[in-house]
């Protein structure tokens, strides 16, 4: 996921407009666990788990891998080999099954989740990014390609396709898998999608920053939140109308955000070197609570509110190892 070519001056300038306080140890993010991942080279994409075996299943891009890691043990379970490019990862508790996109090939593969043998494969043409699952209608969306959200059945029949301006980053569902807001930072937009209709308003929102790639959905108080990179800005919108509520500086090139709707809390992964942990008011004022640090590189992982933790995976640095680290959460 490249991020834009700006002259050397130019983005002198939106660095030094997204400077940030110095990452500070935080009782917010507690750290339980590391769980080295050794041989993982390069960099780390997205996860997703299985909360009843407490599994955690990473795409590791750099590599060519899907890893299975046992959290229970803090042990590998097992490797998927010979991806091209795996970024989007999600396990279906409706099937026990393993889904993910390829964007090297542009293809999504299911797999069953316990001896991680493949099931069967689908073309989607190019750059298969971002999965999700809409419980309602128990179906797969990815986003791939120069503009597209394709729509899944769990055995990978195709069942539709809502057509995009532009490459289709982070995206959000509301619970009833009536509609979706993506991120289109190539078209310097967040389109807001008819998903039963496969249709999609292109330039519902423009965030007013270059590069929104992760994004957070507060469905009980109609909010969307969004990370651009260019300069580095959590952005707040309504979701009834794309208004821009509030920004406020945040970190570095991040790639996942999250939204703790049990504490009102927000936490952006950046690469910058922390995990930028942000308090959401009850009138939705957004104000900094924690800089908490993270090696170099770190900028994906998953917030999974059953377990009370924040997982974030490390790439390999120097003398370290790639590694998963998993944070607990502070009591509600």
């Amino acid at each position: 996921m490249p991020l834009f070519r700006l002259s050397l001056l130019a983005l002198a300038c939106l660095v030094a407009a997204s400077t940030v306080a110095p990452a500070q140890p935080s009782p917010l993010l507690r750290l339980q666990q590391q769980i080295p991942l050794p041989g993982v080279e390069g960099r780390i994409d997205h996860l997703s788990v299985d909360r009843s075996s407490r599994r955690v299943f990473l795409s590791e891009l750099g590599n060519g891998t899907v890893e299975a890691i046992d959290l229970a043990h803090g042990r590998r379970a097992g490797q998927i080999h010979g991806l091209k490019e795996p970024q989007g990862v999600l396990y279906a508790l409706a099937n026990s099954t393993l889904y993910v996109a390829t964007g090297g090939d542009g293809m999504v593969r299911s797999y069953d989740s316990h001896s991680l043998q493949m099931l069967k494969s689908m073309p989607l043409g190019d750059d298969a990014d971002n999965v999700r699952y809409d419980a309602a209608h128990n179906t797969v969306l990815v986003g791939y390609g120069t503009g597209g959200l394709a729509e899944l059945g769990l055995d990978l029949s195709r069942r539709g396709d809502t057509r995009l301006p532009a490459h289709p980053e982070s995206f959000q569902l509301t619970s009833d898998g009536q509609r979706a807001w993506i991120n289109l930072p190539r078209h310097m937009s967040i389109a807001l999608a008819d998903l039963p209709h496969h249709t999609a308003q292109a330039s519902w929102a423009r965030p007013g920053c270059l590069a929104n790639f992760p994004m957070a959905l507060d469905e009980a108080h109609h909010r969307v939140f969004v990370v651009c990179r260019m300069p580095a800005q959590l952005v707040e919108l309504d979701s009834s109308t794309g208004t821009v509520l509030q920004h406020i500086p945040t970190v570095g090139t991040a790639d996942d955000l999250f939204y703790d709707a049990a504490r009102s809390l927000l936490y952006v992964i950046g690469g910058e070197g922390y995990v930028d942990v942000v308090r959401v008011a009850a009138n939705g004022s957004l104000s900094s609570a924690a800089h908490v640090p993270t090696p170099p590189g770190t900028r994906t992982g998953l917030l999974v509110p059953q377990w009370n933790q924040l997982l974030v995976v490390a790439p390999h640095h120097g003398a370290d190892p790639a590694r998963l680290l998993v944070y607990g959460l502070p009591a509600q």
